[in-house]
């Protein structure tokens, strides 16, 4: 179940399905989100309780499930955008509304803590949404463009659209020292094409073994990690998805950029990858435009991929997502 594709001066609706506006997104950064948004032809409303904060930078389920079910019954919203993302919107997934979904199908897009949504969704009700920039990171202080770029391709057009690397990459939204970028990493030759599942590594391994958990067979996984501890965790979190019983069904590995204090090298990375027989079968790409660096490319969670993945010769092609 795809959602219809946006069109100039449609209505998207800013809500927070986990962590909510705060105030360290000054109202400079708020405006300027705004103002790109509205320069790609969007109309921008927000959920009635994304300010609302406690101590876990949140606000109640009911109210964050409040503003979801009113964005998903309002027939002007054509598409919903997480503010952020946080450590608890599967908090929402019990209580969600799974026949709102499929009576209005939207798209709805986020990245990190939303995997868990995304995934959920997919999972319950077969809808695509899409992994993507909150709304916080169209307020970035850098030059956004090909972030644009990407999530235009994605969400106002079904055409397939190639991927291609940036010249270079910010650490975060908010640092404005540009990194010369090495272009995508192949840790494993090969070729394939399969659903796009997956998100934050944490976020989605956290789902595995429940309902919200979807099919994985069939699946190029798109996993990414934004932890200054990344390659202990990574690989704890890789190996529990390996040890899935459905891992053998799996067609490929898709690997976002890690933030720099990772400590994740291109060395490293393949030492990991390597040392996991059960990979050895798969094409494995990684260092690709997605996470918690900027730029970042926009992608569905439940659309189709094709790879060719050959020494330095890369092709990855966002394939059908209408």
């Amino acid at each position: 179940m795809v959602p219809d594709k946006l069109t100039l001066d449609d209505q998207i609706r800013v809500i927070a399905p986990a962590q909510s506006l705060l105030p360290k997104l000054t109202l400079d950064k708020r405006l300027r989100a705004i103002e790109r948004l509205e320069q790609i032809g969007l109309r921008v409303s927000f959920g009635d309780y994304i300010s609302e904060v406690d101590e876990f930078h949140s606000t109640s389920v009911e109210h964050r499930l409040n503003d979801l079910h009113n964005a998903l019954r309002d027939p002007a919203v054509k598409a919903i955008l997480a503010v952020a993302g946080g450590t608890t919107s599967n908090q929402l997934l019990p209580h969600i509304n799974y026949n709102l979904i499929n009576d209005n199908p939207k798209i709805i897009c986020g990245i990190s803590d939303i995997t868990a949504l995304n995934n959920a969704l997919f999972a319950k009700t077969g809808l695509v949404t899409y992994y993507g920039p909150h709304f916080n990171i169209f307020g970035a202080s850098e030059d956004i463009s090909y972030t644009l770029e990407y999530f235009k391709r994605c969400l106002f057009s079904s055409a397939p659209f190639a991927l291609s690397p940036p010249h270079v990459f910010y650490n975060s939204p908010w640092e404005e020292e540009p990194v010369n970028n090495t272009g995508y990493w192949v840790i494993n030759e090969g070729e394939c094409k399969g659903k796009i599942l997956g998100g934050n590594f944490l976020t989605f391994s956290l789902l595995n073994g429940s309902e919200y958990m979807p099919d994985i067979r069939g699946a190029v996984l798109f996993l990414e990690d934004n932890g200054p501890e990344s390659a202990g965790n990574m690989q704890n979190q890789l190996q529990s998805l390996i040890n899935h019983s459905d891992f053998d069904h799996v067609q490929g590995l898709v690997i976002g950029r890690f933030k720099q204090e990772s400590g994740i090298t291109r060395k490293l990375l393949t030492k990991i990858i390597k040392t996991k027989e059960p990979l050895s079968r798969i094409p494995v790409v990684a260092n690709v435009d997605f996470g918690h660096t900027t730029p970042m490319i926009t992608f569905p969670i439940g659309g189709y991929v094709r790879i060719q993945a050959h020494k330095d010769n890369i092709y990855i092609e966002i394939s059908d997502h209408e």
